[in-house]
């Protein structure tokens, strides 16, 4: 597992939406047809990164639908909020960050 302690920085940039030239598709099931022990997917790989007030776990997995992320947010309240998305669109997530990445003053 890979771990990033943030700067101590600005957490504004993760709280807005990001805005969709498309309709949004329902989620996709991502799980593994219930067999193997209630295990729903394979890690492949993680990634856990402490900012300010919150620690992010960024996960890579696997399951018979194919891979996707998994992130998730936990508050020091533990509090726990989590989303998914399909591989193939993380490359609309990173050109997203860029994009916010050059508004930060």
């Amino acid at each position: 597992m890979s771990e990033l302690t943030g700067s101590g920085g600005d957490d504004s940039m993760l709280g807005g939406g990001f805005p969709s030239d498309r309709p949004a598709k329902p989620p996709r099931q991502h799980h593994g047809g219930g067999q193997g022990g209630g295990h729903f997917a394979k890690d492949l790989h993680s990634v856990t990164i402490h900012a300010r007030q919150r620690t992010f776990y960024i996960d890579l997995k696997e399951s018979g639908n194919g891979k996707f992320f998994k992130v998730s947010e936990k508050s020091r309240g533990g509090q726990k909020t989590t989303i998914m998305f399909d591989v193939e669109d993380l490359d609309q997530f990173i050109s997203a960050f860029q994009e916010m990445k050059t508004k930060l003053v």
